[in-house]
């Protein structure tokens, strides 16, 4: 007989957040097997996942044409203003919710983007490098930008450093916190960082929309019931027994967004 998961009561409570640059996986199959699960859940990922301070997608304002790649449901995608955006995901699920936004989109990944060569002059990675081959993924926007191209890699993530709370949340949404404050994504040639853009700001939820927040995580989508019950017990005993909040309570939820625009030598 199998014991029984411990109870949220006794989890570490507040330990200090972690110092990584960013997730680990221990293979590739690990990884590609946690990037998967987004085969579902579009619908909720679109309802409840926040969208992107309006300064990032400045980045590449001056871009002509733009691919958003790994774009989910288009959370990034749509505050590109660009004259020409396209974008593009592996889940059929996501393309679906995608498409509503009227813009070009295709199944791709960001190792085979299925673009011919020098067609772009930016592209962009909103919540999707830690998913990706990088050695491949760097290669293959080498090989579709135009010389001088740029290429955004930008994280929404719970600012796990504001409050205890957040962070001990987090970890009962195992929504991770794994890229430390100042952290730098893992690059490979010939992109290099050439500009930053770090900002902080609140998201409005209310404690059932942080259980739909939690079903949007990788973590969530590839287990089944047993973890399921679990979590959502775990996240009713946080919000509910120990923090004292109510439902429909509006909620602050701190964000961090890190932004990078990277440039090959010498452009």
């Amino acid at each position: 007989m199998s014991s029984p998961p411990p109870r949220p009561e006794h989890y570490p409570s507040y330990r200090k957040a972690s110092t990584q640059e960013g997730p680990t996986f221990r293979t590739v199959h690990q990884r590609t097997r946690a990037a998967g699960a987004f085969v579902e859940g579009a619908e909720n990922y679109q309802d409840v996942r926040p969208s992107y301070p309006f300064d990032v997608a400045a980045l590449v304002g001056s871009a002509h044409t733009v691919l958003d790649v790994g774009a989910g449901t288009g959370k990034f995608t749509a505050t590109l203003t660009n004259p020409e955006v396209f974008a593009s995901d592996p889940s059929p699920d996501m393309t679906r919710v995608l498409s509503r936004l009227g813009i070009p989109c295709w199944r791709a990944t960001a190792e085979d983007t299925a673009l011919t060569s020098s067609s772009l002059d930016a592209v962009t990675c909103a919540q999707t490098w830690h998913w990706v081959d990088v050695d491949r993924a760097c290669a293959e926007f080498d090989r579709i930008l135009r010389p001088g191209g740029r290429v955004v890699l930008v994280w929404n993530t719970l600012d796990v450093n504001t409050d205890p709370w957040i962070l001990r949340l987090a970890r009962i949404m195992h929504s991770g916190d794994v890229h430390r404050p100042g952290f730098y994504p893992t690059l490979a040639a010939p992109w290099e960082v050439r500009d930053e853009l770090r900002l902080t700001w609140n998201h409005t939820l209310t404690p059932e929309q942080l259980h739909q927040l939690m079903h949007t995580r990788s973590y969530w989508l590839r287990n089944g019931e047993t973890i399921h019950k679990r979590m959502t017990y775990n996240l009713n005993w946080y919000l509910f027994e120990h923090m004292g909040f109510h439902p429909g309570q509006e909620l602050a939820i701190p964000y961090r967004t890190d932004a990078f625009v990277l440039a090959r030598p010498g452009e």
